[in-house]
């Protein structure tokens, strides 16, 4: 039998509407499915994040006259890109891939369910100042190592991380077990981010 991981496992909104078909896929996202499946079965310890937002979000491209998914808008947290409609609260397209192991999860963080801020990380909303409560979860269990896998890597991967990392956890990403979306280099950028921060990177089979 394959060694325990003595961290916690945190895996990032694997979502209908992120996976192909959906209203924000991300490329190939539902490969991330059986992946992630596998990797959980060596921690005992496992955290889901869920995209949660109210119709008529402001991080919504409809919500601005004008704006097309994909463009940007000054916020007064700073710039934010504009999606198309996704993981609606109480939606299909919110919901967990059906094919996802979701029962051995110990909790799930909802985010952006503020209407008028958006949320990448698991840890902050946008802002990178109101919290989600998970660093508080983690803290009072005693986890000081996280391990990361999920949608995208780009974004809520990425910014999941690079809070970990500022929080003091030491942090890793699974590369395989997370799919980007690329939007005008982000993944690029994204890895670069993580990389300075000090974020470790391995596959699954290394986990």
């Amino acid at each position: 039998m394959a060694k325990k991981d003595s961290g916690i496992l945190i895996i990032v909104d694997v979502q209908n509407d992120f996976c192909p078909g959906g209203a924000l896929a991300v490329p190939q996202g539902d490969a991330v499915v059986p992946i992630i499946n596998r990797l959980s079965t060596r921690f005992d310890h496992r955290v889901l994040t869920q995209d949660w937002h109210p119709a008529g979000h402001s991080s919504f491209a409809s919500s601005h006259a004008g704006k097309a998914p994909f463009e940007t808008a000054d916020m007064p947290y700073g710039t934010q890109v504009l999606w198309p409609d996704h993981c609606v609260q109480g939606s299909t397209g919110a919901a967990f891939h059906p094919d996802l192991a979701v029962d051995r999860a110990e909790l799930v963080i909802r985010k952006g369910f503020r209407p008028a801020i958006d949320s990448y990380s698991a840890f902050f909303e946008n802002d990178r100042a109101t919290p989600t409560g998970l660093a508080g979860y983690l803290q009072e269990r005693g986890f000081d190592r996280v391990v990361l896998a999920g949608l995208a890597m780009d974004f809520c991967v990425a910014f999941s991380a690079l809070d970990a990392r500022r929080l003091g956890f030491a942090t890793t990403v699974v590369t395989d077990a997370c799919r980007a979306i690329d939007l005008n280099g982000s993944l690029a950028a994204a890895m670069a981010d993580m990389t300075a921060a000090g974020v470790g990177f391995m596959t699954a089979d290394a986990a």
